[in-house]
């Protein structure tokens, strides 16, 4: 397992030998957006492809290259980014009908941004590995605040030979690039962060519900804890509600928070299904997981879908 790290490389890898090297990203989300837009500045050349075609216009006007499917991207680049929602979606690039590897030649370096179950990234890296593709799993750390500062974290489990290829690249959207192990590790360094992560939040929201049966100022309790995150980081950065009270759906907090829930209900299931399985028990995370959505004031999401049908 290699464990090393590249810091600060930013601009200088640009510059750096196997800048031929060509790169497509696929999914201009959130996430996607602002890291596609710092490998605009990559010499070899982007090719951008989103499910919504009036995506990838700014790109387009930018200099990059559009393709219209994952398919006809794979055709075209060397080293391909993935960043969409979830594991059923990164199959469907991969491997659908009109995915990447029914074009992708021999050598390529598939990554993959999104998280995703471990188990999946082993699984897809068997079948690219047929294909004489490279799979690695690179999930990424920091918000989109970093991707557009070109700071991001990211998290690789893949061979060497994988890795030493999209170092350069990633370069332009991150600060650091740990090789976390083999394929799959990548994940599991990331469950493990997200872990900490969204404990944090269900432990901010507890100690806003014991500040204000306190009678204190749930506020000002919140100003305290960024303005010493500012400095520490935390999870501060979700205490800007004057109530623990539930949210009403039409409130400004609701669909923000129920994002929050959303990412954090599916990642701790995910570090609890990896637990589970290394034998390793996780009380924590399995209490933040219970209290994550009533404690942002949204419903857990499979009782709001519920709440939906009935």
């Amino acid at each position: 397992m290699s464990a090393d790290d590249t810091a600060g490389t930013g601009d200088a890898a640009v510059s750096a030998a196997g800048d031929h090297v060509t790169v497509g990203f696929i999914g201009l989300g959130n996430m996607g957006a602002p890291m596609a837009r710092r490998l605009l500045q990559w010499p070899g050349g982007l090719t951008v492809c989103d499910v919504r075609p009036e995506a990838t216009v700014p790109f387009a006007e930018a200099g990059a290259s559009r393709a219209a499917d994952a398919a006809e991207l794979g055709a075209k680049a060397d080293v391909i980014g993935v960043t969409v929602v979830d594991d059923a979606q990164v199959r469907a690039v991969i491997t659908g009908p009109r995915g990447l590897l029914r074009t992708a030649r021999p050598g390529t370096v598939i990554a993959v941004h999104s998280t995703i179950s471990d188990r999946t990234a082993e699984q897809l890296a068997a079948v690219c590995a047929g294909h004489q593709v490279e799979f690695v799993d690179a999930p990424v750390s920091g918000g989109a605040g970093a991707a557009k500062a070109g700071t991001l974290a990211v998290m690789v489990g893949g061979t060497d030979h994988a890795v030493a290829r999209i170092r350069q690249p990633f370069g332009c959207f991150s600060n650091l690039i740990v090789h976390a192990g083999p394929v799959g590790a990548g994940t599991r360094m990331k469950l493990a962060r997200n872990l900490l992560h969204f404990v944090s939040f269900t432990a901010a929201t507890e100690a806003q519900r014991l500040a204000e049966a306190a009678g204190l100022d749930i506020t000002a309790l919140g100003k305290v804890v960024r303005h010493s995150d500012a400095v520490t980081g935390g999870a501060g950065a979700i205490m800007l509600r004057d109530t623990t009270a539930a949210i009403d759906p039409e409130d400004f907090w609701f669909p923000i928070l129920g994002h929050v829930r959303n990412l954090g209900e599916k990642d701790l299931s995910l570090a609890l299904e990896l637990g589970e399985r290394l034998g390793i028990p996780l009380p924590l995370a399995a209490l933040a997981l219970d209290g994550l959505g009533r404690g942002l004031g949204v419903a857990p999401a499979v009782e709001q879908e519920i709440g939906r049908t009935s």
